[in-house]
């Protein structure tokens, strides 16, 4: 099966600091990955380099077929970083149609894909509300929503639900079902093991090593455990 998206060998240091060593990936299209690990494990790093911000140290990824770094194709691409990238002196309804407007759609489009996405998250109310005034979860919400607007077939998210209330949780993660059944790709990092059983595939992550990948059944069948926490902690134990 040709995958949606490909790591090869991909490693990755700053300076003497390797935080990503030979890690092999192949994601289906249509496809929930999860990427699940503690702080430090190298979650952020890797979808930096999935996305085309970084270029690895060594190895190669491919997204639909291209080798990333590839402006071109991260058009097709929904990122949220963990930090966000967001103009605080804005609306958050300025916010959407500036980077409305970068990925290229027409004014009547971006009405139709803005009141969608701000409706995904639940900011519709406050979409002519200033950044700056926005709680921390309230701007979490807002990078979810910039990275759907434009209907990417991959959606990469780095801890997209951090700071978010159960409920609106919940709705995100149907929102992600939905985006699943039109065929989008889908990555998510995270370190909430309750997210992660809702993933289709997962790859835990211990200190820059791939250390254990497959469905969250087959992983806590494989070590005969109820949880996926369960699971990590006996992978996270072995000896490489």
């Amino acid at each position: 099966m040709n995958a949606e998206i490909r790591l090869q060998s991909i490693a990755h240091s700053f300076g003497d600091e390797a935080v990503i060593k030979d890690i092999d990936l192949q994601i289906q299209k249509g496809e929930i990955f999860g990427l699940l690990g503690p702080s430090g494990a190298g979650k952020t790093t890797l979808v930096k380099i999935i996305v085309g911000i970084l270029k690895p140290t060594h190895g190669s990824v491919e997204v639909q077929g291209t080798t990333m770094p590839s402006l071109q194709q991260m058009r097709s691409i929904g990122f949220m970083a963990q930090s966000d990238a967001l103009y605080m002196e804005l609306s958050a309804k300025e916010n959407m149609e500036y980077f409305a407007s970068i990925y290229g759609l027409s004014r009547s489009k971006q009405k139709e894909r803005m009141e969608h996405a701000l409706g995904v998250v639940n900011l519709v109310e406050h979409m002519k509300k200033p950044v700056e005034k926005f709680s921390g979860g309230m701007k979490r919400r807002l990078s979810l929503a910039i990275a759907l607007v434009h209907e990417p077939t991959v959606l990469v998210l780095d801890e997209p639900t951090v700071g978010i209330d159960p409920l609106l949780r919940q709705s995100v993660w149907d929102e992600f079902q939905k985006l699943k059944r039109r065929g989008t790709t889908i990555i998510v990092t995270t370190h909430v093991m309750d997210e992660a059983e809702k993933c289709d595939k997962l790859a835990l992550l211990r200190d820059g090593f791939v250390i254990a990948q497959g469905s969250p059944e087959q992983l806590k069948q494989e070590v005969q455990v109820d949880t996926i926490e369960q699971a990590f902690l006996h992978y996270g134990g072995m000896k490489r």
